[in-house]
């Protein structure tokens, strides 16, 4: 049975392990020029970003594995966690490495990006589905009951999947926001799975958070590198791979508030033009807004975290 200490202990852990990596990646990446290159219709606060290493995803994901593969308690739930979690890693650093190494803007094409994300969901769908007495039964939030889903449960998954790893991945957009804010997330799934006793998701989920910290020595502002793909996909694919082994898929929308906000402000404003012809947000995803509005990065930054700590304590009381 883990504990406290148990949670603390793998906290520490991958938090040095990405401390350690990331002298030694860091000058790696600079040498292979892979550097983030940035829109020219962006906040003017940002070119001074353009050059930094990206793809800095590797050092947190190498953290995770070292971490809990060590643990002693790698069992299935965690073993589906890490395939996941590494899954939706190399889907991002396959983009990444086409666009900054192989020089071509687009990264993997749409579909391809797709396939692969939809395999790794309907995987975790299947698995959970036949791997925990709930079956397709999902809880609810603040009604401390369960919904069957029945055929509709591996769609829904994969949906959820699709949704959180893209609102994600839109949060990267500052120095040290996504992993800041995954970092609360995280800390409260691994409270939480320690407190039903879904022992290796909890020290999973520490061991994420644990990485996100050392991260943020590296990625807070300034940055010295930016995660990339590689790391925001792979944090994506966590957080929803955590979420629906806990049965807790619709908590992913209270706690991951800042990322919903960050991905449902992209769909308004493309919706609203198209229709018409208006902008509704000075600027998408709306860190930028507030950017635009003449907010300092570091403060955007900060409110969002903020944010997140309130949504999480919101989290807890939906689930008491």
């Amino acid at each position: 049975m883990s504990n406290y200490k148990d949670i603390i202990r793998v906290i520490v852990i991958s938090f040095a392990i990405t401390l350690l990596l990331g002298p030694i990646l860091i000058p790696i990446l600079k040498r292979l020029k892979v550097g983030q290159s940035i829109r020219e219709e962006g906040p003017k606060t940002h070119y001074k970003k353009s050059g930094t290493p990206t793809m800095g995803g590797i050092i947190m994901v190498a953290a995770v594995l070292i971490t809990t593969i060590s643990s002693g308690m790698l069992n299935k739930d965690m073993m589906i966690l890490l395939l996941i979690t590494v899954g939706f890693g190399v889907i991002g650093f396959v983009d990444d490495f086409i666009k900054v190494v192989l020089k071509r803007s687009l990264g993997l094409r749409a579909y391809q990006k797709l396939i692969g994300q939809v395999v790794l969901a309907v995987i975790l769908a299947l698995y959970q589905s036949n791997n925990t007495l709930y079956g397709t039964e999902i809880i609810i939030p603040f009604l401390g009951t369960t919904f069957d889903l029945g055929p509709l449960y591996v769609p829904f998954i994969v949906v959820v999947v699709l949704g959180t790893v893209n609102a994600v991945n839109f949060t990267d957009g500052l120095d040290g926001l996504a992993s800041g804010v995954t970092l609360i997330v995280l800390s409260f799934f691994s409270l939480v799975s320690l407190n039903i006793g879904m022992n290796s998701i909890a020290i999973f989920s520490a061991a994420l958070a644990g990485a996100c910290l050392g991260f943020l020595r590296h990625n807070s502002y300034p940055a010295k590198v930016i995660m990339g793909d590689t790391g925001s996909m792979a944090l994506g694919g966590a957080v929803s791979a955590i979420a629906v082994l806990l049965n807790l898929p619709l908590i992913i929308p209270i706690v991951g508030g800042i990322y919903f906000a960050e991905i449902l402000s992209v769909m308004i404003q493309v919706t609203s033009f198209k229709l018409t012809k208006k902008r509704v947000f000075l600027m998408t995803p709306i860190h930028h807004h507030f950017e635009l509005k003449g907010w300092k990065e570091t403060k955007i930054v900060l409110v969002f975290w903020t944010i997140t700590v309130i949504l999480c304590l919101i989290g807890i009381y939906s689930l008491s």
